[in-house]
């Protein structure tokens, strides 16, 4: 057996990865599959699933009511990424031109939040924004500086505060690492032709970085996009997503079949994303290769 290993190079490869292949088949590709299959089937009377094939499930995604809940779903993962970018993109550059010693002590700083579990750092913001009994409201309204509530909770802004908080380390991290492999030669080139700092970043320095920022566009648009437990927390069951429309089939509604056909619809449009993501980094790697 060893011998027959050593003579091909191929089925020893195959066996290296044949336990990561079989976890990923067991517990990615064939649920994967499930799900898809029963977005065909017929839903049971008392729940559960009727083998009788059907595209029913798919058509009512685009019902009036589930399609405008998946654009403002939309609205507010594009709206997240944006924001995340905005903030994301100066703070990443900022710690790029830090010592070395200071840069390591800004990412640890940056990663402290993942050391909370999501659901209780979701919590502590329902603690901030609450319209009556808010820390933000209540101590606005002891110093006199407002006289009504601010309107913090229960609606897109709260969601959109709590996703970009909970994704912004995601974003930074790529962009980080961009801006850190980034050649300052070229940035002190541009210099020395005369160029203003605004055009050193244009043309030098947020050129260079892209790939960064579409990494982590990605890594906060796809997660922002399913959210589920950021808008039922801060949304206050006033404004829901795609992701809480999902949930509700499965364990409310008791309707396997259309939230299984939501979330193969889901599926497809995040590895759309990330088709593009690749598309657009191996077109940026052809530019970069001429």
């Amino acid at each position: 057996m060893e011998q027959t290993l050593r003579r091909n190079p191929a089925l020893r490869a195959w066996l290296l990865i044949a336990p990561a292949g079989l976890f990923l088949l067991i517990f990615f590709i064939l649920p994967l599959f499930i799900v898809i299959i029963y977005g065909f089937l017929e839903r049971g009377t008392y729940g559960g699933v009727v083998w009788q094939f059907t595209a029913e499930n798919f058509s009512r995604v685009f019902d009036s009511l589930y399609f405008s809940t998946f654009l403002r779903s939309l609205y507010i993962a594009v709206l997240t990424t944006l924001f995340c970018i905005l903030v994301g993109y100066p703070l990443a550059y900022f710690m790029t031109s830090r010592p070395p010693r200071q840069r390591n002590l800004l990412l640890l700083l940056l990663m402290i939040p993942f050391w909370t579990n999501f659901l209780i750092r979701t919590y502590a913001w329902l603690t901030l924004l609450r319209t009556n009994t808010g820390l933000i409201n209540v101590t606005l309204m002891n110093l006199g500086i407002i006289k009504e509530p601010l309107p913090l909770f229960g609606n897109d802004f709260a969601i959109v505060l709590g996703l970009v908080y909970g994704w912004l380390p995601v974003a930074v991290l790529p962009m980080y690492a961009s801006l850190d492999r980034l050649d300052r030669s070229l940035v002190e080139a541009a210099r020395d032709l005369y160029a203003s700092g605004g055009q050193v970043f244009r043309r030098v320095i947020w050129p260079l970085s892209l790939p960064g920022v579409v990494a982590g566009s990605m890594l906060v648009f796809i997660p922002s996009l399913g959210a589920f437990v950021t808008p039922a927390i801060l949304g206050g069951g006033k404004s829901l997503m795609i992701g809480n429309v999902i949930s509700n089939q499965f364990l409310a509604a008791h309707d396997w079949p259309f939230g299984s056909a939501l979330s193969t619809l889901m599926m497809v449009i995040m590895l759309f994303a990330t088709l593009l993501y690749f598309r657009s980094t191996a077109l940026k790697a052809k530019e970069e290769r001429a």
